[in-house]
């Protein structure tokens, strides 16, 4: 009965909590969508007002683009009337413009016909006055055309001397000073004390005995000396003397020594006499080599070829004008090699080229041309450095200057050359070039005497004063120096003196 009742109360219990939920539930979700209402109705009012101020400030943009958009309007309609007004007023310059040309234009036509008139007055004038002259001076125009000319030549003339004797001077003084220096600095340097001399060509005979054992029987003996030798050999012309003759200087050295050791010896016969002309030229073979080593050590050349060494060394036999040849060009590369130092040039080049110099008078004798060009020959065949060939071939002034070393050689060549006591010439030659020098300056119109002096080194030459005057005799001087270069040969230089005296006599009566 009680668990009946219970199960009664719990049942009741039960149908009460569920209907209690149910009515709580009920409760809840009255209060959940009243809450929902209250919530969307309170989005609703913010949207609204959030929906009025963006209409508000969609509207104050709309207002500040439309005030934006019409000050832009402003401004360009203000810079279209600014450039309409600037282009109004182009307009207007380019007609004032215009108008100016227009009136240039008239001007300019109305000058050129002034002009035009002038021009026709003024050769009208012309032709009266050109007729009056030629009435007045009783010449044609193309004879006074030619009047004219002469003396404005003449006037150009002596303003070109005067000029070119002003330079000249200016020139001269300067040059002269520092010219003075570089010469005596590399005279100083040399010092050369050598005095020419010649090569032997007679051979003293101790006996006139001896004459008859060197031409031996029937001349076999001299027949032999001279076949072997390639020289000649007189013997009759001079007493107690032999002379040998002969183109090459190197086999009249063979020669002397050979005739000198048998004459020593005193056994000539044919077989005797090839012994020792072998033994002669082997000597002078060695001669020659060491000559040849020794000018190129002295000099402070090495590495030379050995052919180039003995052609040098065959210089040592070799005279120019009785001046040692070998000893010259030892002493022309000295002074070379001092100039070049001076002036800043390439002093081994200059060097060399002073040494080498008169190479070619080594073969001159067998080869054909001048010593000048056999020796560049020599020296591009042996492939020595092309300024000293130029340097060797130009020292004539046969070919031109392609290096500041050929000048420098040529220059050395002409101090050393023409020294006092470096060359030494026979009477016949010295009175013939005196004679040569007199000839050419009298030669020249206007030239009243002329005078060789200091050997033969300066030519003096006195004029008519009535037909020469200041300017023409510096003209002279320079032409006499060109025609004495063109037909003389001569060592050093020549200085040309022209003299012009005016003298005024009266008489007391």
């Amino acid at each position: 009965m009680d668990i009946v009742v219970l199960l009664a109360v719990a049942a009741l219990a039960a149908v009460g909590g569920v209907v209690a939920g149910f009515i709580a539930r009920g409760m809840w979700a009255s209060q959940a969508i009243k809450a929902a209402q209250e919530k969307q109705a309170r989005i609703i009012a913010e949207a609204r007002a959030q929906q009025k101020e963006l209409i508000l400030q969609a509207k104050d943009e709309q207002v500040r683009l439309q005030r934006e958009a019409e000050d832009e309007a402003r401004a360009r309609r203000a810079e279209l009337a600014n450039l309409e007004r600037r282009l109004l007023q182009r307009d207007e310059q380019l007609d004032q413009r215009g108008d100016m040309l227009e009136q240039r234009d008239r001007k300019l036509l109305e000058r050129e016909r002034e002009l035009e008139t002038q021009r026709e007055q003024l050769a009208k004038a012309r032709l009266d006055h050109q007729a009056a002259l030629e009435r007045v001076s009783q010449m044609s125009p193309e004879e006074a055309k030619q009047v004219l000319i002469e003396s404005v030549r003449a006037e150009a003339e002596h303003d070109a001397v005067r000029v070119a004797r002003a330079i000249e001077r200016s020139a001269r003084e300067q040059a002269e000073e520092k010219a003075r220096d570089i010469v005596v600095t590399a005279i100083q340097r040399v010092m050369s004390d050598h005095t020419a001399e010649m090569t032997v060509s007679v051979v003293p005979l101790p006996s006139e005995e001896m004459k008859g054992r060197i031409i031996g029987r029937e001349g076999r003996n001299i027949r032999a000396l001279e076949q072997a030798t390639g020289i000649d050999l007189i013997i009759d012309d001079t007493p107690e003397s032999v002379l040998i003759s002969g183109f090459d200087p190197v086999r009249r050295e063979v020669a002397r020594l050979a005739l000198t050791k048998l004459m020593q010896d005193g056994r000539i016969h044919p077989g005797r006499i090839e012994e020792i002309v072998a033994k002669a030229r082997a000597d002078v073979d060695l001669v020659i080599r060491q000559a040849g080593e020794s000018a190129a050590y002295d000099t402070g050349i090495p590495g030379l070829p050995p052919e180039i060494i003995k052609l040098l060394g065959r210089l040592k036999y070799r005279t120019s004008y009785g001046q040692n040849v070998l000893k010259h060009v030892v002493e022309t590369a000295r002074l070379a090699a001092s100039i070049a130092g001076e002036v800043g040039a390439d002093i081994q080049i200059a060097k060399m080229g002073g040494l080498l110099h008169d190479i070619g008078k080594a073969v001159d004798h067998e080869v054909e041309g001048g010593h000048a060009g056999i020796g560049a020959q020599i020296a591009q065949k042996h492939d020595l450095p092309k300024k000293v060939v130029n340097a060797i071939a130009a020292h004539h002034q046969e070919v031109e200057y392609a290096c500041i070393e050929a000048p420098i050689v040529q220059i050395a060549d002409a101090i050393s050359a023409s020294r006092p006591g470096a060359r030494g010439e026979s009477a016949e030659t010295y009175v013939k070039r005196l004679e040569d020098l007199q000839a050419i300056a009298n030669s020249f119109a206007g030239v009243e005497k002329s005078f060789a002096v200091q050997a033969g080194r300066e030519v003096r030459i006195l004029v008519r004063p009535d037909a020469i005057d200041d300017l023409a005799s510096m003209r002279l001087a320079r032409d006499i120096v060109r025609k004495i270069e063109e037909s003389l040969t001569y060592p050093g230089q020549i200085k040309v003196t022209v003299i012009r005296e005016t003298r005024a006599v009266e008489y007391a009566k």
